[in-house]
């Protein structure tokens, strides 16, 4: 059955650390925008601090991916938890002595982002080190997640009820330490490293960049999901995450939007659970037809329904977004050698990250020149055009599901055609 096998002591101690450490980041909005509220600052403040974290993020994870390929990835893991624990430390003593300099918030943020864009290439290549099922360590992992982002927000707000934000970032501190000593606790087997001649570090820094876009655009059914992912997060995603808000706050209230809100993480969780059972053959279909199931989340609100069915187009929407990420992890993970996996998927990070400043940048200025009702709408048929244009391409539709990680210079062991599904549940899709 789906997972068997599957927790290992090494794979149960990352699983740890991811669980814990995505509970912790989603406390830390929370946090963040109650304490900087308390401190005078407004809306504006809370957007440039957490937009710290994300540009750093976006500018330097290509540069993560090479550092993951060249050096030990879990060993660059670890220091990227213990600079994230001492960073989150040092927001606590802030906000618990009052001297709240939004500065150095955001200087906090882009070290925290830097930090992230060292630790997250490692991701990649290290869950096929750990787990021969890879989409049951990419199900159980996102389910985790999942079910981290629908319980922090309200762990976060009764720690700043009964404690303070920087009760908070306390907290927020101390999941990187677990994080970080779950990792030094794993025991895996060492990867060939390239040695470097000294004096041409930056040549080999930049060879490796360039070898890693050559391996992510030679793969037509990677940079072909990426362009249309730019689409989902300019005219889909970006937009619809400040207007739903928006929106449901200003209709029913913001106890209304917790809901809606909590819906869609509860949608995620039942996401990652189907992924963890079904198999199917055609990851990047199957993917691509659960992604239409985006498009009831700004759908329902653009209608004006009324907030249990927001709540159940959510739920659908979550599940649906879950599912294409398991597929679409799993799917790198297994098709792209070991050597170059850090990278490519450092691009295929930025290359979907790009675009959500630009959809929520556009947001506004739309939904004042044509409603945000209609915004709305729109962005939810935007959702199925993308599916549609995913279903459209055959180097995306047609992939062949890979079970074993590729090899260097080799393809990756597919699934063949005339077996069997591999476990209960499999679909053919």
């Amino acid at each position: 059955m789906a997972g068997r096998g599957l927790w290992s002591r090494n794979f149960t101690l990352f699983f740890l650390a991811r669980a814990v450490v995505a509970l912790g980041d989603a406390m830390l909005p929370v946090a963040l925008a109650a304490g900087l509220l308390q401190h005078g600052y407004g809306a504006g403040a809370v957007g440039l601090a957490m937009a710290s974290t994300a540009g750093s993020f976006a500018a330097l994870v290509v540069f993560g991916g090479v550092l993951a390929d060249r050096f030990d990835a879990r060993r660059l893991m670890i220091g990227a938890d213990l600079v994230r624990l001492v960073t989150q430390a040092l927001a606590a003593v802030l906000f618990f002595t009052g001297q709240v300099v939004l500065w150095q918030i955001c200087l906090i943020g882009a070290l925290n982002g830097v930090a992230a864009a060292v630790f997250q290439p490692g991701v990649a290549g290290t869950v096929p080190r750990l787990a021969t099922d890879v989409q049951g360590a990419n199900g159980a992992i996102g389910t985790a997640e999942a079910g981290a982002q629908l319980l922090g927000p309200a762990f976060a707000g009764v720690l700043v009820a009964f404690a303070s934000p920087g009760g908070v970032f306390v907290a927020h501190a101390a999941t990187y330490g677990v994080g970080a000593l779950c990792l030094v606790l794993l025991r895996l087997p060492p990867l060939p490293r390239r040695k470097t001649a000294a004096g041409r570090v930056v040549a080999a820094f930049l060879a490796d960049l360039a070898e890693g876009w050559r391996e992510f655009r030679s793969r037509t059914w990677m940079w072909g999901v990426i362009l249309i992912w730019c689409l989902m997060m300019v005219a889909s995603w970006g937009p619809t995450i400040p207007l739903v808000a928006a929106e449901v706050v200003r209709e029913h209230g913001a106890g209304s939007y917790g809901l809606v809100n909590s819906a869609f993480g509860a949608g995620t969780v039942i996401g990652g659970l189907v992924a963890f059972r079904l198999r199917p053959r055609r990851m990047l279909r199957a993917g691509g037809v659960a992604i239409a199931a985006f498009a009831c989340f700004p759908a329902v609100v653009g209608a004006g329904l009324e907030v249990p069915a927001m709540a159940a187009g959510a739920v659908v929407a979550g599940a649906g977004r879950a599912f294409w990420a398991v597929m679409w992890a799993t799917t790198v993970q297994t098709q792209v050698p070991a050597a170059v996996l850090n990278r490519i998927h450092a691009y295929e990070v930025a290359g979907s990250l790009a675009m959500v400043p630009v959809g929520q940048s556009l947001a506004g200025p739309a939904a004042e020149l044509f409603g945000a009702d209609q915004v709305l709408l729109a962005a939810g048929a935007a959702a199925l055009v993308v599916s549609a244009a995913l279903l459209a391409v055959p180097a995306v539709r047609n992939l062949p599901r890979a079970d074993r990680p590729a090899v260097r210079g080799g393809p990756a062991a597919p699934v063949p055609e005339t077996a069997p599904p591999a476990r209960p549940g499999s679909s053919g899709a």
